[in-house]
């Protein structure tokens, strides 16, 4: 039986939804935030209340998230773990939509 790898699984899953976020990107400019924002629960939690040692996102101010989303993408966090590569495939209209959407979510 093969070995079990949970953060394998769980990073593997996370870059499939973080490719796929273009598809949901609507033509007008406005992003479902919600299927954006479903790599994110991987580790933070549904609708970002991280279950355990993981750091919640849910409630977060928007202007902060969206500067450290920012940073995960472009490389200059220092303490990035995977978030760098997952946040590759967002664009600054769809991290601008992922902060607006958990800063709105009640911690």
């Amino acid at each position: 039986m093969p070995a079990s790898h949970p953060v394998l699984t769980r990073c593997v899953v996370s870059v499939v939804f973080a490719s796929l976020a273009s598809v949901v990107w609507a033509g007008d400019g406005q992003a479902d935030a919600r299927v954006l924002a479903g790599p994110c629960a991987s580790c933070h939690g549904p609708d970002g209340r991280s279950p355990g040692a993981i750091p919640s996102i849910a409630g977060l101010p928007e202007a902060g998230l969206q500067q450290r989303l920012t940073a995960f993408r472009d490389g200059s966090a220092d303490d990035a773990t995977v978030m760098g590569r997952l946040m590759r495939g967002y664009d600054d209209a769809q991290i601008a939509a992922l902060a607006r959407w958990f800063s709105e979510i009640e911690q």
